[in-house]
């Protein structure tokens, strides 16, 4: 994975990525001799990809579970369409099989879901992180100046508040109030784990210690 690096990182992208979500699910784990051919063709199609600089493919990360989600990071839509269409590649086969072997039933299924991002349009935040996602896929470099924040046509600041649930650390000053925040979570009056996430400034009470909820100032509730 790499080695951890010790403060804020942001993705720097300078030219349009193309974000591809694709897995599988096991819907009858009894035929084995239905879902593993689909399990093993993905981890031959990476190393062919990892093996063709010029294929178009920049990087991957991968969970398990069912169903699988694993996020590819691509050139183009016409390098991942290129290659899903070329009948000398892993894919074409692999997708012929996985027809085969589930025509008149659904003994597993498979997904995919395709993005065209483009400079601008997003925000990548990596905190105490080794490289990782887009930011391995492309350049990482240092969340400082307009890169702090999603929304960076702001001034910048810090300010700090505490509560008895726990404590935070709102970078504020980018546009609408937008900025990131650390909350350590105090279940049962004892601190836990922390984790970071967007915020923004007008959230006025972080967190019910009776509910485990966070209360935004509009009454509305989401899981601290």
């Amino acid at each position: 994975m790499g080695q951890v690096i010790a403060q804020r990182m942001t993705a720097d992208v300078d030219s349009e990525v193309i974000v591809f979500l694709i897995g599988m699910r096991i819907n009858s784990y009894w035929k084995i001799h239905k879902w593993l051919p689909v399990a093993l063709a993905m981890p031959r199609m990476l190393r062919e990809l990892q093996a063709d600089p010029a294929s178009g493919f920049l990087s991957g990360e991968s969970w398990r579970g069912n169903p699988t989600v694993m996020v590819q990071y691509w050139r183009s839509f016409d390098d991942l369409e290129r290659f899903a269409k070329d009948a000398s590649r892993t894919h074409r086969p692999a997708w012929a099989a996985f027809n085969r072997a589930t025509a008149g039933n659904a003994d597993v299924g498979i997904w995919h879901e395709t993005y065209r991002v483009r400079p601008g349009d997003l925000e990548t935040i990596y905190n105490n992180m080794p490289p990782f996602g887009l930011g391995r896929a492309t350049r990482q470099v240092p969340a400082q100046g307009h890169r702090e924040c999603a929304r960076p046509d702001g001034a910048h600041g810090t300010s700090d508040h505490r509560e008895d649930a726990g404590e935070s650390d709102v970078r504020s000053g980018c546009a609408a109030g937008w900025g990131v925040m650390t909350y350590k979570f105090a279940p049962f009056r004892r601190r836990i784990f922390s984790i970071t996430f967007p915020t923004s400034t007008e959230t006025k009470k972080l967190s019910n210690p009776d509910t485990g909820m966070a209360i935004r100032t509009n009454g509305s509730r989401y899981p601290a």
